[in-house]
């Protein structure tokens, strides 16, 4: 069962997200998604 977390930004971090998602044609919580992701493997 999934896990659902809230994630609070500033307004340039949000702007970021968005600039993203519409860049790659992606939804917002796609791009937290994949960022989260990336950021767990570089740990690793």
């Amino acid at each position: 069962m999934p896990t659902r977390y809230t994630v609070v930004c500033d307004s340039d971090r949000a702007r970021e997200i968005q600039r993203l998602a519409r860049e790659y044609d992606l939804t917002e919580e796609e791009v937290l998604r994949q960022l989260l992701d990336i950021g767990l493997e570089h740990i690793d």
